[in-house]
């Protein structure tokens, strides 16, 4: 049974966004990637038969099975010679190479056509040997070109939309992405570098400087962008705290109105008020010390206190506007629930 997380990873892996797979794998560590979607069919089935090599590599280093087969009995490594065979040697390099380093034994599973994938890169290398394979080799190479840059594109779009906040899941809070984007982007750098010298040898025509250096002005003004986004997002993060904690010195503090005045679900200080729970917890730590454990668990001990059922009921309970009073205790029991795991967690 495939979950719903499972199908999110898939339709990623489907659309080639090698960033958010790499994204949602660190999120939800511990995913298992080897599954069956359509047609029997995996992840690393349909990186390999989309010959996504930077998907297929990341897929394995996760535990894909490169022996599980599709309703047709085809591995991974079936999809990928037959992709070899039509594309010629690097998509063999690029996709072949890692399954076999990976799983060896999978070069000896049959199909159901009664094929294995040596047999299939059999026929690839008597095709390299037919009068003409060495033109159609470096046709493919150039499209094999001209598919990477557009893909190096598209994964620095991806990048940027995803760090400026359009796709809603890449918001939520985690552990630190372990490569830093200078890192990426000099790898991405390096691998194009190679690609192309491969292919063309170290004359490089007019043509190709030029889009190389259309690359790196591209490089530059992505890195203007998400510096820009960057200070957006830490601005807006700060203004919601500073609004957080206004609202709660004025409905929790000794200032606070009389009680003579009903409060709705939106006069409580949440603090982000058409977010999630985990939206609220992000702003409540925003901006708070984490690398001193004293000062983090303080910090929770207080907001536990604020958000407390039974201290908040004593402080609003008779407060409270009959018409949202229910929805607004359900609303501090549930932050309530999230910041007491926090606590755990920091003990």
């Amino acid at each position: 049974m495939v979950s719903r997380k499972q199908e999110r990873l898939l339709r990623y892996v489907e659309d080639g966004n090698v960033l958010k797979v790499k994204s949602y794998l660190r999120r939800h560590h511990g995913l298992s990637v080897t599954f069956r979607g359509r047609k029997g069919r995996s992840p690393l089935h349909v990186a390999c038969s989309q010959r996504d090599d930077a998907i297929t590599r990341l897929l394995l280093q996760h535990g894909a099975d490169p022996l599980l087969q599709d309703h047709r009995g085809n591995t991974p490594l079936h999809l990928a010679a037959r992709q070899a065979v039509k594309r010629g040697t690097r998509v063999y390099e690029d996709l072949v190479v890692p399954l076999r380093k990976s799983c060896p034994a999978a070069m000896d599973v049959l199909n159901r056509e009664g094929l294995t994938p040596g047999d299939l890169l059999g026929s690839m290398k008597m095709r390299q040997q037919c009068p003409g394979a060495e033109e159609e080799n470096e046709t493919a190479k150039g499209q094999a070109d001209r598919e990477w840059y557009q893909k190096l594109s598209a994964e620095c779009e991806a990048e940027f939309y995803t760090q400026c906040g359009r796709y809603e899941e890449d918001l939520s809070t985690g552990e630190a992405e372990p490569e830093t984007y200078d890192t990426w982007a000099d790898r991405l750098a390096r691998e194009y570098a190679a690609k192309r010298c491969r292919g063309a040898g170290n004359s490089w025509s007019r043509e190709q400087w030029a889009k190389e250096k259309e690359w790196e002005q591209q490089e530059q003004e992505h890195r203007r962008y998400l510096e820009q986004a960057q200070r957006l997002q830490t601005e807006r993060a700060a203004s919601h705290k500073q609004r957080y904690e206004r609202g709660c010195a004025h409905i929790f503090g000794q200032g606070s109105p009389g009680t003579g005045t009903p409060l709705s679900y939106s006069d409580i200080p949440w603090p982000a008020p058409r977010g999630t729970v985990e939206e609220m917890v992000a702003v409540i730590l925003h901006g708070v010390e984490r690398g001193d454990p004293g000062v983090y668990r303080r910090y929770l001990r207080g907001q536990q206190v604020m958000w407390h059922p039974d201290r908040f009921t004593q402080r609003c309970g008779d407060r409270l506007a009959q018409a949202d009073r229910q929805r607004i205790l359900d609303t501090v029991i549930a932050l309530s629930q999230a910041l007491n795991r926090l606590a755990d967690g920091a003990r």
